[in-house]
């Protein structure tokens, strides 16, 4: 009974973070859409991060492993030690398993866009970017534009990005912040 309620709570708490983070409000256009292939990263990274993120008061957290090579980039996302995400995706196809109790609006390319806006080097980024839409890096501050108005900030501790222990993405048009945490690794 008790690993059940546990089971139960860690799938609430993921469901408040993935709606947080992937909810589309009816009068805001779709997300960019953004899919660079791993290996335009440049680098080979392995992870274990906590995610934060803040949503209209609410604060949800989740842990994730992350494992970025010239082949594929892996995500998996934990709660209470129990695997509740997974992603997957080579540079051409994405795959995703989520846990049943999740809502339908929540979209594993939104989470690879923010994966990919956070850690990628702006020229990658600027190259795959529509019409109308802008990238700049400015230090440890990255700016994405639509029409010349911000629509993402992403704040970082360190350069390279990729190696930030802390980054910050606020996401204006859909109005939540994404706290990134990297682990330190162990002895």
């Amino acid at each position: 009974m008790e690993a059940a309620m546990k089971h139960c709570w860690a799938s609430f708490l993921l469901l408040l973070l993935l709606v947080g983070c992937a909810t589309q409000p009816q009068s805001h256009p779709e997300r960019l859409g953004l899919r660079l292939a791993p290996e335009t990263l440049g680098i080979s990274i392995a992870r274990q991060q906590h995610l934060k993120v803040e949503r209209e008061g609410r604060v949800d957290e989740l842990n994730v492993a992350l494992e970025i090579d010239s082949s594929h980039l892996e995500m998996v996302g934990l709660a209470f030690g129990q695997r509740v995400l997974s992603l997957h995706y080579d540079g051409k196809e994405l795959h995703s398993w989520r846990h049943v109790m999740l809502p339908a609006q929540v979209h594993a390319e939104d989470v690879l866009e923010d994966v990919q806006l956070t850690l990628w080097p702006e020229q990658a980024i600027a190259s795959a970017l529509p019409s109308g839409w802008t990238i700049e890096d400015a230090g440890l501050q990255r700016t994405l534009y639509l029409d010349g108005k911000p629509v993402t900030v992403i704040h970082y501790q360190a350069l390279p990005h990729w190696s930030s222990p802390t980054v910050v993405l606020e996401n204006l048009r859909y109005r939540y912040r994404l706290t990134i945490q990297s682990v330190p690794a162990g002895p």
